[in-house]
């Protein structure tokens, strides 16, 4: 594969963070008049049937793509992925789309912290305080001590660390098993680990929820279809940065929707979140080109 097309690469990224901030807005809008597992469930049952199809159309079918020497990783990755997805559109009834995205762009930051303890990858003085900036912009969203503290801001917080784990068990995972394996086994393993619980939330949509559920599964389907095309055509340290559209995206859908409002210390920690993300990703890309040896 060659990756030779970074504007490309730039604009499927960004329209891809479009597609997942719609998702993210009619998530929240069914989350809040019914169960955050059932929507769960059903959005993942047509990830697994996109997955599938996907896996049966390539070399070797979905045999090819299902094995894998290490299942148990392979499934650890997949319930992660839908518990946090969970936690996440949970967040959005409590707190709404700006401030919950707001704190999840914290998880890059938090894969670098983690990649020390758990994948033994050196993080280096830059990294540390890319990641310190990264927290005090949290700490600005949060400002313990100026307002009552709520609990339901923890929450996205914990979405950002289950999110960050999942992408470092799947760069463990990488080292072993292709990114078809994977991503098999991310829809799978999470669409037959939610619909254990997913029936007993189970409840009948009403009226036009029944459309606003196809479109988000066709949103999510679509989502994951744009980010394989962008990685197709560009270096995932190319696009990465560009990822933090989402955050924008989510933000003009949650005020002009939802009629959320944005308060200057939330996007004042959102802007040093991003910021020390964003020099963090190019940082690491600068230093992976620098020991890379020349070809």
């Amino acid at each position: 594969m060659q990756y030779n097309d970074a504007n490309r690469g730039i604009a499927l990224m960004i329209a891809t963070t479009f597609v997942f901030a719609v998702q993210d807005g009619i998530s929240q809008y069914l989350a809040s008049e019914y169960n955050v597992v059932m929507i769960v469930m059903v959005r993942y049952w047509f990830f697994a049937i996109f997955v599938m199809t996907l896996s049966a159309c390539r070399p070797g079918g979905i045999r090819a793509a299902a094995h894998t020497t290490q299942p148990g990783l392979q499934i650890l990755r997949g319930l992660l992925l839908v518990a946090e997805i969970c936690v996440m559109v949970l967040a959005f009834t409590l707190l709404g789309l700006i401030e919950s995205h707001a704190i999840f762009t914290l998880y890059p930051l938090l894969i670098a912290a983690l990649s020390g303890p758990v994948l033994t990858e050196k993080v280096g003085w830059r990294g540390w305080t890319a990641i310190a900036v990264g927290f005090i912009g949290v700490l600005i969203i949060l400002r313990p001590g100026l307002r009552v503290f709520s609990i339901d801001a923890l929450v996205p917080l914990l979405a950002a660390l289950m999110f960050a784990l999942y992408g470092l068990l799947t760069r463990r995972a990488a080292r072993d098993d292709s990114a078809a394996t994977s991503f098999f086994w991310t829809g799978v393993a999470g669409a037959a680990a939610i619909t254990c619980i997913g029936p007993f939330f189970w409840a009948s949509l009403h009226g036009t929820d029944w459309i606003w559920m196809g479109i988000l599964c066709v949103t999510g389907v679509g989502g994951h279809w744009l980010l394989i095309k962008t990685y197709e055509a560009a270096e995932a340290g190319t696009v990465q940065p560009f990822a933090y559209f989402q955050l924008v995206f989510a933000t003009v859908i949650g005020l002009t929707i939802f009629r959320e409002a944005l308060d200057p210390w939330t996007a004042a920690g959102a802007g040093l979140i991003v910021g020390a993300g964003v020099y963090s990703l190019l940082w690491e890309q600068q230093r992976k080109r620098r020991v890379s040896p020349a070809l």
